[in-house]
């Protein structure tokens, strides 16, 4: 699949350089000067990553070595060039806050995954007055911990700020509103594991 979109779009691509080149005075002979830091195929993946898995130009920078605006102008070569041959993406709906993702959920009759994920971190500096709340009971170590929601697919939807690792997943989850959600919104059928244990006898259906 790469191989076809490459020997497809890759000469439109240089074309296009070659196009924009020549359409300016130049002092120099078109080809001299500093070259591309990307390849052609290495602007193709970038963009079909960000494409498929919503990467964002920071990270997609830090994987290929170069700055984000290379990636952001390779991006906006490409996804063009992509958008020619069929290869889009659905325009959607954008969900801003955790209240449009539960209305979404309820609107659209789908059925919501909800789980902690712990991120490893440095521990606090000495004196930090909440040094140990970020000392995991799980896992023993100095994390903090956001809350996923996706849609049984495993489509992301919602992701929350940072909390340190000690707090429990039943605890991040009413500090988020989750239960006043389901309460006040539409029916909607959410999974979560047994850390959640707790929310489905405030509202049957929540968990």
């Amino acid at each position: 699949m790469i191989a076809e979109l490459v020997a497809e779009i890759g000469p439109l691509w240089h074309e296009g350089q070659q196009a924009r080149l020549e359409s300016r005075p130049r002092k120099r002979a078109v080809g001299a000067g500093a070259k591309h830091q990307l390849v052609f195929i290495d602007r193709l993946l970038a963009t079909l990553v960000h494409l498929r898995h919503g990467a964002t130009h920071d990270v997609l920078a830090c994987w290929f070595g170069v700055d984000r605006s290379t990636i952001t102008r390779a991006i906006g070569e490409v996804r063009p060039l992509l958008a020619t041959r069929g290869c889009t993406i659905a325009t959607g709906v954008r969900l801003r806050t955790f209240a449009e993702v539960i209305d979404h959920l309820g609107a659209s009759g789908r059925t919501g995954i909800i789980d902690g994920t712990e991120i490893r971190v440095r521990r606090p500096a000495a004196g930090r007055k909440d040094r140990e709340k970020f000392i995991s009971g799980k896992n023993k170590q100095n994390a903090v911990k956001a809350m996923i929601l996706t849609d049984a697919s495993g489509k992301l939807l919602f992701c929350s700020p940072a909390q340190p690792a000690s707090c429990a997943d039943i605890t991040h989850a009413r500090q988020l509103g989750l239960v006043k959600h389901l309460t006040g919104g539409p029916a909607v059928e959410i999974l979560a594991d047994a850390g959640y244990q707790g929310l489905g006898a405030l509202r049957p259906a929540a968990a």
